[in-house]
């Protein structure tokens, strides 16, 4: 097999942030600098991203049986970048201090945003299951980087072992499905399924022991008992790479699988992700009320989204184009809110500290302190519970839209339901925020001036309200990265 100049050009993202793996690499090896190596992780990333929007005119196109690339992986992977980007702005300052190794972060990091690009272009279960281990495996570095501190330690130990089993699960579901249809492309796997559904029991357990290794990444119930202890445990910036790009790559990759295999017509199948979406909306919302930690709040509030992001994905066979178009702007969304509130926490943590500045006793008065966190803050919030005027409604709007017209009353209904429980926890954090209330003794806060990771949460909140005002960009965008 022989790879063109065009296969290469439409594979430049991930050729370039694994070229950057290995400039980071020796760079390491060659001298410790901080400074050096966040600036060419953030620099990598951002020549990656620029690609995603100059190569697209040559797409789509099959670089080997392994990977596809189309507008549809190079949206994806542009949100992947941008996670990239902002978790290394935040991990400068987060660092800044750390007493032990600090570049080894870049690094892992790199690595895990490569295994997200994969993943956005698989086209092949191998593809998959690579792009996969490719992204989680760094993560246990990551979450426990601040390995001093014993709740960060845990939270990887728990992220490690559980996310082997989940692994598991997917590797036999895989072998199964293979050993009934002979391919492990999506393609063929799809027509092959089709042939041979008179042994649809063997196929339904590969499809959902499958599901269980992707619903452990993704949070869905009941596979997401880690979640808020490893959100809560991993420093802030990991857990901003965690809750974003690791779940809208998975996201991206189990969209794609279900647009090409009949199984996803399944009435069976649907039903086990209306239960999921069902249980998801409701534990997560429900957990969340009770809340003191933001990590955990918006770790439980993850579980919830990731509910709502299951609608459009049931709705899937009925009409294909809308419920892309709402997953690219819900994750557009998602993806701006969760960058600026992870990256408040960031701001305001430091690991030679004692763990992150996430208790609710932290926040209170924030904002007759340091009035542009709180402010950013405020839009995160709103936008993550669907307020008017934010990005977060849009994508909410439009997921209630494609429920409605897919018919799904039932869960159309736990939406609005679990929008009105998410109201009620997203404002009491943000008066709490607006508190005149002193802080409390033993929670001595951080001086904090502007610097490049507070220009940048600030940016995702200007372009939360920007996009909420006026998202016919990001329609227009969407519409374009369909896939084919």
């Amino acid at each position: 097999m022989t790879i063109t100049f065009e296969q290469l050009i439409a594979l430049s993202p991930l050729l370039i942030v694994g070229l950057l793996v290995v400039i980071v690499m020796l760079s390491i090896a060659w001298r410790r600098l901080h400074l050096l190596n966040a600036t060419l992780t953030i620099a990598g990333f951002i020549i990656a991203l620029v690609t995603c929007f100059l190569i697209g005119d040559k797409l789509p196109l099959e670089v080997t049986p392994l990977i596809y690339v189309d507008k549809y992986s190079l949206f994806y992977s542009a949100l992947i970048l941008l996670t990239g980007i902002g978790t290394a702005i935040y991990a400068y300052g987060w660092l800044t201090g750390y007493p032990d190794n600090k570049e080894e972060f870049y690094l892992l990091l790199a690595i895990a945003g490569a295994g997200g690009i994969l993943l956005s272009m698989a086209n092949h279960l191998a593809s998959l299951f690579i792009g996969i281990e490719l992204i989680s495996l760094p993560l246990f570095g990551l979450v426990g980087y601040a390995f001093t501190q014993k709740r960060s330690l845990e939270a990887s130990i728990k992220y490690m072992l559980l996310s082997a089993a989940a692994s598991a699960f997917l590797l036999f579901g895989m072998a199964l499905l293979y050993a009934e249809s002979g391919s492990l492309l999506f393609a063929k796997l799809g027509l092959s399924l089709n042939e041979h559904i008179i042994h649809y029991p063997v196929i339904m357990v590969g499809v959902g022991m499958m599901l269980v290794g992707i619903g452990f990444k993704l949070s869905f119930v009941p596979f997401q008992l880690w979640t808020p202890d490893v959100y809560q445990g991993a420093p802030a910036p990991v857990a901003t790479f965690l809750a974003t790009a690791s779940k809208i790559a998975i996201f991206a990759v189990l969209m794609r699988l279900l647009m090409t295999s009949p199984i996803a017509e399944s009435q069976a199948l649907l039903l086990v992700l209306s239960i999921i979406a069902i249980a998801s909306i409701l534990f997560g919302n429900l957990m969340a009320i009770s809340q003191r930690s933001i990590k955990r709040l918006l770790g439980y509030s993850s579980i919830a989204h990731m509910g709502y992001l299951l609608l459009p994905l049931i709705a899937l066979q009925t009409d294909s184009v809308a419920a892309q178009i709402t997953v690219a702007i819900y994750f557009m969304g998602y993806l701006l809110a969760s960058l600026g509130a992870f990256g408040v926490v960031s701001i305001l943590s430091s690991p030679y500290c004692g763990d992150d500045k996430d208790d609710i006793n932290v926040y209170r008065g924030l904002y007759w302190r340091q009035p542009v966190l709180a402010i950013i803050l405020t839009i995160m919030m709103l936008s993550l519970a669907g307020i008017p005027i934010t990005l977060g409604f849009i994508g909410k709007f439009y997921l209630i839209i494609t429920a409605i017209n897919a018919e799904l009353w039932w869960l159309t209904a736990v939406v609005i339901i679990g929008s009105a429980m998410g109201l009620y926890y997203y404002l009491r954090f943000m008066a709490c925020i607006y508190s005149r209330e002193p802080l409390a003794n033993d929670q001595p806060h951080k001086q904090v001036s502007v610097n490049l990771a507070t220009l940048f949460a600030l940016l995702c909140a200007v372009i939360t309200i920007l996009l909420g005002i006026w998202p016919q960009p990001l329609f227009e965008i969407a519409l374009a990265a369909l896939a084919a």
